[in-house]
C-alpha cells in the first residue's frame, strides 16, 4: 500500500491519481474515473473531484493508496 502525505485538509481524487503517476494528465484521470475504475472506500466512486480525506482508502489498477496528514 501507498501512502500520501497532505498538509492541506484533504486532496482532490483526481489530484491523488496524478500526484501518484497513475495517471499522466488529469483528462486521464476524468475518464479512468468516469468509467468507474477507481474505488473509495470500497466503493466505485465516478466523481473526480472527491475529498480524499486521511482514513480513505483509494483503488486503481491493483494499487492501493491511503492518506495521511503530515506530522
Amino acid at each position: 500500500m501507498d501512502t500520501v502525505t497532505i498538509t492541506t485538509e484533504y486532496i482532490k481524487l483526481q489530484d491523488l491519481l496524478k500526484f501518484t503517476s497513475l495517471v499522466s494528465t488529469g483528462g486521464e484521470a476524468k475518464v479512468m474515473i468516469s468509467e468507474g475504475e477507481v474505488m473509495v472506500n470500497g466503493e466505485i466512486c465516478l466523481q473526480r473531484g472527491r475529498k480524499i480525506r486521511p482514513g480513505d482508502l483509494v483503488k486503481y489498477h491493483g494499487h492501493d493508496i491511503s492518506v495521511k496528514y503530515a506530522d
